[in-house]
């Protein structure tokens, strides 16, 4: 197993591909959701229920990632071992996004609820259950780099068959290519924030330390001239 070198235009093309492939199997989820909310009907869910759904959809991705990655159908110029880490890297950062728009949309309804106090605004959100679903996830990923054949199963299958399908169709894979090219913009911005957020903080740590430097001297300079 060894990397393979890649281009920056390279690197921009396998993060788009995998930004198609994440929207065409939310999109695949979203109808066996619809089905289950039919099913299920005015029902509503526990928390308990939601996280364990939650739980199946992000180990379903990771284990679809891996696919892609370990046959190479993201990107052909790279070689499995390259997109697997690349995938691991991209698929956290999609999690990662994922736990931030719940923490928003957690404090939104904290604020409605605040405002509203009788509409009974509510919505089920554990930050624990969030982090430990993306552990699992990407545990599962990373445990089927030690064993890949656990990877193939019926329903890998039917997911990665049914996203190449709708990919190569011709109006709705424009549309969830579309949707990819934003997937990318959107990623790039969330490294861009990190390395930003990364920088400023060592730039913060830079003046605090040369503050202190600039007290311990004025306070050596008072001793002395006592």
């Amino acid at each position: 197993m060894h990397l393979t070198i890649f281009t920056p235009v390279e690197l921009l093309d396998f993060i788009f591909r995998l930004g198609v492939i994440f929207a065409i199997y939310g999109f695949l989820w979203g109808i066996f959701e619809l089905v289950f909310k039919i099913v299920s009907g005015t029902r509503q869910r526990s928390q308990m229920e939601s996280y364990v759904i939650r739980g199946i959809k992000y180990i379903l991705l990771a284990l679809v990632t891996f696919v892609f990655c370990y046959q190479k159908d993201v990107n052909d110029s790279m070689n499995s071992t390259t997109q697997l880490i690349l995938g691991g890297i991209v698929l956290l950062t999609y999690f990662i996004g994922k736990l931030q728009n719940q923490q928003n949309k957690n404090q939104m309804q904290r604020v409605m609820g605040m405002m509203m106090p009788n509409q009974g605004i509510s919505h089920a959100f554990n930050n624990k259950a969030e982090i430990l679903i993306i552990a699992i996830a990407m545990g599962v990923f990373g445990m089927l780099i030690l064993f890949p054949n656990y990877a193939y199963n019926d329903i890998s299958k039917w997911f990665v068959a049914s996203i190449l399908d709708i990919e190569n169709t011709a109006i709705i894979g424009f549309i969830f290519k579309v949707i990819g090219f934003f997937f990318l913009l959107n990623l790039l911005s969330k490294f861009m924030q990190g390395i930003s957020f990364i920088l400023g903080r060592n730039q913060l740590n830079k003046n605090i330390n040369n503050r202190n430097s600039q007290s311990d001297d004025q306070f050596d300079d008072y001793e002395e001239i006592n």
